[in-house]
């Protein structure tokens, strides 16, 4: 067998730098557009809208950390995901558990709460017959703990999922089927566990955080400054990844990944890290729509929500994590909107957004915007 022989069976090593010079490369998004955002949810935003549309913006972009967690695994990874509901909610509970845990003064003095019901326990476990706290719920008495968890957990799990599945090469559309199961059983259990997880209802009202107050107009503008910074980190993180070299070869792997593996990279590690950066993401989300909702429920955590997530970054443009976060920005005010002035009809909007999106506009906003910016360009010279 000669050598052009040889090439047609062996694949050959690559370059990472080769492997992503097709039209379909990704690009991290320039400084400009991330500065711009900035300015926008961090200022406009605060002045143009009153303190309760304001507290809907927070909610808004909770799910935005959702969205860019999809862009790193789906644009570049090309892993799509249909389960990062139970990210949400692992980071949710994490925080709601503390939360509740406060509120019942189970770290603290006794609450009126308890001197109520003669327990210390949350509420929805005194009326479960649950009369003693589970081991489990314990270590969340500390904030140190639960925000550790917030992190910690959902990596652990993505990375373990993804790890176990990419190495016995399941991946595509088999990869997405595993994690919308895995998403719709922590549902069930969740809401079948009702004596230790709240069920259906959740756990709700929470009054304070690591002693202060939650409620009132200056805490939840404080919120939601919390959650536009922290975005903006996971922004600046995504970009950093993505214009990396892991970046090129993430994109490589999603492109060529038999050939990457033969140059000696192991994609089902890049892979499963990349899934658990995207896990963290979503879970920071669920963390901080658990303080700006006062809610962790398992109608986030199951598979509508999940579904919904991808659709926030397919219309932001699954290619850019900044396009994702006005992707959700403008499905969610679109739903209030369409919600609030046409209540029998409104979810038929919704469905003509999405489809106007994938027929006319399949590379979402931000591919509608570099279509703009170069046809600008392309006259000017």
């Amino acid at each position: 067998m000669d050598t052009s022989e040889r090439s047609a069976v062996l694949p050959v090593p690559i370059d990472v730098d080769d492997a992503t010079t097709g039209t379909a490369q990704p690009r991290a998004a320039p400084w400009w557009s991330l500065a711009l955002l900035a300015l926008l949810l961090a200022v406009a935003v605060p002045l143009a809208l009153d303190p309760f549309r304001l507290g809907l913006t927070a909610k808004y972009l909770c799910f935005a950390f959702a969205a860019v967690g999809i862009v790193l695994i789906w644009g570049y990874g090309g892993i799509l995901s249909l389960g990062q509901g139970m990210f949400f909610g692992l980071g949710s509970y994490a925080v709601a558990m503390f939360l509740k845990l406060e509120a019942a003064s189970i770290a603290g003095s006794a609450s009126a709460l308890s001197q109520f019901y003669g327990s210390s326990l949350p509420d929805f476990m005194v009326w479960n017959s649950i009369e003693t706290l589970p081991w489990w719920w314990a270590p969340f008495a500390h904030l140190g703990f639960a925000l550790a968890m917030v992190v910690v957990l959902p990596a652990v799990v993505a990375f373990a999922l993804a790890y176990a599945n990419f190495r016995k090469r399941v991946g595509g559309v088999y990869f997405s089927i595993v994690t919308l199961a895995l998403a719709a059983i922590m549902a069930i259990v969740i809401v079948g566990q009702q004596g230790t997880t709240g069920g259906i209802n959740g756990i709700t009202d929470f009054r304070t955080f690591a002693g202060l107050p939650l409620d009132g107009e200056g805490p939840r503008r404080a919120l939601y400054f919390i959650t536009v910074a922290l975005l903006l980190a996971c922004l600046v993180v995504a970009r950093f990844i993505t214009a990396s070299r892991f970046g090129r070869v993430l994109v490589a792997i999603r492109d060529r990944e038999d050939r990457v593996r033969f140059s000696g990279y192991d994609p089902a590690l890049f892979k499963a890290f990349i899934f658990a950066v995207a896990a963290v993401f979503t879970a920071i989300g669920g963390a901080m729509f658990a303080l700006n909702e006062g809610l962790a429920s398992p109608s986030l955590v199951g598979i509508v929500p999940s579904v919904e997530m991808v659709i926030y970054a397919a219309v932001g443009g699954r290619r850019s994590a900044i396009g994702a976060v006005y992707g959700t920005l403008l499905v969610l005010a679109a739903k209030t909107y369409f919600s609030e002035n046409f209540l029998a009809y409104w979810q038929y909007f919704i469905g003509a957004l999405f489809i106007v999106v994938v027929v006319f506009m399949p590379t979402g906003l931000a591919g509608l915007v570099e279509r703009f910016t170069g046809s600008v360009r392309g006259t000017q010279r």
